[in-house]
């Protein structure tokens, strides 16, 4: 792969990346409520399913996604279910993110709970399947070993992902102080919640294209 195709990918998948949605949500969640360890925890995971997914949409997965409809019906409600689960958990959650002192914000769930969930939100995506699909054929050299061309754009992607992500967590750590009500508190997981909930649903709309 030139260099020149390799930064056309790079600013092609920040934009998709930086775009906030159920992984970020998440990462910002965690980051208010357990502190920047989770982060990084949940972030990891999310990177492991993304190469997973980036690998099944290789091996065509993205073209049984976009060829049976059964096969992705199954995909899209398991994502949308879980996303929707994470809204109302969020919604319902009472817990002041603001008034946590440094020996609270430890971390009260495991380590494999935060990488399960960065991992679920991930996988349980067939956008993302289809995303993969659509964008690597288009900067792949059909004349050069296409495997080296597909690490590079997968870990180039991951690493995008990662940092955008622990960027996003570190961010909504130093503004944690800005929440400094329990009304803000409550206002902050009903609208997280709320988009949860909405990605979930979109996703339920959502159609490979034909």
């Amino acid at each position: 792969m030139e260099f020149t195709t390799w930064l056309l990918f790079v600013a092609v998948a920040f934009i998709a990346i930086v775009s906030p949605g159920p992984a970020t949500l998440l990462t910002i969640s965690n980051s208010l409520t357990h502190g920047t360890r989770s982060v990084y925890l949940s972030a990891l995971g999310n990177e492991t399913g993304i190469f997973i997914l980036s690998l099944s949409a290789i091996l065509g997965l993205g073209v049984i996604l976009q060829t049976s409809a059964v096969l992705f019906l199954i995909i899209k409600v398991l994502g949308a279910a879980y996303l929707i689960y994470l809204g109302i958990r969020q919604w319902r959650s009472k817990t002041n993110l603001f008034s946590q002192t440094k020996a609270s914000s430890k971390l009260s769930k495991s380590h494999a709970h935060f990488f399960r969930e960065g991992f679920l939100i991930a996988v349980t995506n067939p956008k993302a399947v289809l995303f993969f699909t659509a964008l690597f054929p288009q900067f792949i050299n059909l004349n050069s070993a296409l495997l080296p061309q597909f690490f590079l754009m997968t870990f180039t992607f991951m690493a995008l992902s990662f940092l955008t992500l622990v960027t996003y967590g570190k961010l909504a750590f130093k503004a944690k102080n800005w929440f400094s009500t329990q009304r803000r508190v409550k206002w902050f997981n009903r609208t997280v919640g709320s988009m949860f909930v909405a990605i979930g649903v979109g996703l339920l709309q959502f159609k490979p294209a034909r």
